[in-house]
């Protein structure tokens, strides 16, 4: 299937610029949200190819044969054993270890983006990234409209000139970093196990038809996790494991090809519901999504203080999923069955209502696609899958 738009695997493709560890010449700025929403980028030079080809840093548990030891992991989806190997040195911290011959390497290509708002959080993910054991990461940290500094060894560094937004800067990382699988983390997620990574590259190798998964989001220091982290309309256990049509996007695995054939991130969103376009996207692309309630990425609970522009991106997004994504009278639909949730449930908060149905007009007036993609809705073959699984795109 041909993408609706491909993210070059050229890194002198982008106007973005490779950094090595040093002084920021300024400070950090806030990123204001651009009329337009859409920022192009022209083409870049040479020397910035050279330092993309700088080794990447390969995370490898044994220095030696003779040091180390074959194991295999045995992660479950709801009691479901699924074969998966690597190789280690040490006790894997996964409760169900056994030995077993070393297979294909797993090869990650890693994506962080940060503002370098929080730079001890985001130091604890890189931390828990290169504990990972059994697989071999290419880590990249992209700065939106900030010069990253101070990096561990291993991770390389993109600035963008500009803060492009949450899915346009995830986007602009991918072609810089090589790998069977990519990972998207959170500036202020972490892997509190050191085989979170290779678990789910050993289950989308056993079931191929599997292009994304997202983990059971915790916060180890409470037990109040919000339910919004759980990406299903019935929610149940944060332990069940299925199939979903939404993703909670701060930590999430793809195979390369499905995030590749998806299109990527929608890049004029800014922020808000992007986990759902590329959930349906990949759905489209002919892979399956789930949700992994037996793996965990830790993140805080951090009470929302939500604001105009928070619901105004809330609505105009909704809209533009359904502009972008769904035929006629579906899209009709589905625009419906939102604003009649969302006016029922915030009736009793007009300051809401208002700032939401701004956005709702903007997302019927303003042009929901940026300049280099290719405008197509979802396929029947799309929309008929997740219909069988489940979740018609009507809600």
């Amino acid at each position: 299937m041909s993408p609706r738009r491909r993210r070059s695997a050229d890194p002198s493709g982008s106007r973005t610029r490779l950094l090595a560890d040093g002084p920021s010449p300024g400070g950090e700025p806030e990123g204001t949200l651009p009329d337009s929403m859409l920022i192009e980028h022209g083409a870049g030079g040479h020397a910035d190819e050279d330092r993309l080809r700088r080794d990447a840093h390969v995370l490898r548990d044994a220095e030696t044969a003779e040091s180390a030891q074959a194991f295999e992991v045995v992660p479950s989806v709801d009691g479901e054993a699924l074969p998966v190997r690597g190789v280690g040195k040490r006790a894997s911290t996964s409760p169900a270890v056994t030995e077993a011959s070393a297979g294909t390497p797993y090869t990650f290509g890693v994506v962080v983006l940060t503002q370098g708002k929080r730079p001890e959080d985001l130091d604890r993910g890189f931390r828990s990234l290169l504990a990972q054991r059994g697989v071999e990461l290419d880590v990249i940290c992209v700065g939106n409209g900030w010069e990253p500094v101070g990096m561990p060894d291993g991770v390389r560094t993109l600035a963008l000139p500009e803060n492009l937004g949450i899915p346009a800067g995830r986007n602009e990382g991918v072609p810089h970093v090589r790998g069977e699988f990519l990972f998207f983390l959170d500036d202020d997620a972490w892997l509190p196990d050191d085989t979170t990574l290779l678990r789910m590259a050993q289950m989308m190798r056993a079931k191929p038809e599997i292009g994304l998964i997202q983990p059971q989001v915790t916060d180890p220091s409470r037990d109040d996790a919000p339910l919004r982290w759980i990406p299903r309309l019935r929610k149940g256990s944060p332990e069940h494991s299925s199939t979903v049509f939404s993703v909670w996007e701060g930590a999430i695995c793809l195979q390369r090809r499905a995030f590749d054939e998806s299109g990527g991130w929608p890049a004029p969103f800014w922020y808000a519901h992007e986990g759902i376009e590329l959930a349906w996207r990949v759905w489209d692309a002919g892979y399956q999504v789930w949700y992994r309630g037996d793996i965990q990425v830790a993140h805080p609970v951090i009470d929302p203080k939500r604001h105009d522009e928070y619901f105004y991106m809330n609505a105009r997004n909704r809209v533009w999923l359904a502009r972008r994504n769904l035929p006629f009278p579906i899209s009709w639909a589905y625009v419906g069955s939102w604003t009649l949730v969302q006016c029922l449930r915030w009736a009793k908060k007009p300051q809401q209502l208002r700032a939401w149905f701004t956005g709702w007009r903007d997302g019927w007036r303003l042009d929901p696609w940026s300049a280099d993609e290719e405008q197509k809705k979802l396929s029947g073959r799309g929309l008929l899958a997740m219909t069988r699984h489940g979740r018609p795109p009507v809600v």
